[in-house]
């Protein structure tokens, strides 16, 4: 393929892509330091992942008095909040318009280092959207922000800036694969996003149980590398390998350990960090998480039962 019908191929499938992408203005009731109350105004990003629906990050409209989107082609529209999660970082709006165009929802268990991502959005609330170009920088990455913790990250050397965020990481098929978020301050040089699947579970979830649950163990984990793997000389090749945990938590009580290398959860294999999320919130309703760990070189059996608390 020339140049010329490249970039003539990625320009058509960033218009088509950005028709589904909202610019997010918010209002904040706050107090300044002399005690006077004020309302602060934000802006972000987001996409519609069903018509009248759109997702975006918790923290662009967490607390918000007041949402207004800024829809291609229909103008301004209020939207109404309709859970947030602070734990994943998403929010869901809705829009009276149902003839909205939602953007294809890819697969981001798909995504390798390397693959050519469009990171589009509202940067500083100006009208767009506008496009950066990057490729997937590394995949399953855990990031500590401002009182939270995001696992599983996709990490892009795209710009994301303060007004990207919420707006869709998509692929060159124009399929979303992520969700950006420019939570992270100290970032220099390379993003992050949610991976789209995260976002589907998070939708299923909703429509499942009427409302945001969160179904957690207590540890932080991160992907068992190939140099980590050669370096210990570790009897496992795959796993998450866990670097903290949560004091007084189930993992805590039950047994696990930081260094504990997590290969299997009810009898699925655990390659990822999504794949252990996934089998914590498939849990909900029963007795505990089977796990099977690595310690040092000996296999073990846990069974650990997961906290279930609604979020919002």
């Amino acid at each position: 393929m020339e140049l010329r019908e490249f970039s003539s191929k990625i320009s058509d499938l960033i218009t088509s892509a950005s028709k589904s992408v909202v610019t997010v203005f918010t209002l904040v009731p706050s107090i300044d330091i002399f005690f006077r109350y004020r309302e602060v105004r934000g802006a972000g990003s987001g996409f519609f992942v069903k018509p009248g629906l759109i997702v975006t990050n918790a923290h662009v409209v967490m607390n918000a008095k007041e949402v207004v989107v800024l829809i291609p082609r229909y103008g301004k529209e209020r939207a109404k909040v309709l859970v947030v999660d602070p734990y994943r970082d998403l929010a869901l709006l809705r829009v009276g318009l149902r003839d909205t165009e939602p953007l294809p929802l890819g697969d981001s268990d798909k995504l390798k280092v390397g693959d050519l991502v469009f990171a589009i959005g509202s940067p500083l609330g100006l009208p767009g959207p506008s496009v950066s170009m990057g490729v997937v920088s590394a995949l399953g990455r855990t990031i500590a922000g401002e009182n939270i913790v995001l696992e599983d990250l996709v990490q892009t050397d795209a710009a994301i800036n303060p007004g990207n965020s919420g707006g869709p990481l998509i692929n060159v098929d124009g399929e979303a694969v992520g969700v950006a978020t420019a939570i992270i301050p100290y970032a220099q040089g390379i993003g992050f996003a949610i991976p789209i699947n995260t976002v589907k579970r998070f939708i299923q979830m909703i429509e499942e149980f009427g409302a945001v649950v969160r179904a957690w163990l207590g540890v932080y984990v991160t992907p068992l590398t190939e140099e980590a793997v050669k370096l210990y000389e570790l009897p496992v090749s795959e796993g998450v390998v866990i670097v903290n945990i949560v004091p007084g938590s189930p993992a805590d009580k039950h047994g696990l350990a930081i260094g504990d290398i997590i290969v299997e959860a009810n009898n699925k294999p655990v390659r990822k960090v999504s794949d252990l999320r996934a089998a914590v919130e498939e849990s909900i309703g029963s007795e505990c998480v089977n796990l099977k760990i690595f310690r040092g070189h000996k296999m073990l059996s846990k069974c650990v039962p997961p906290v279930v608390e609604r979020v919002y």
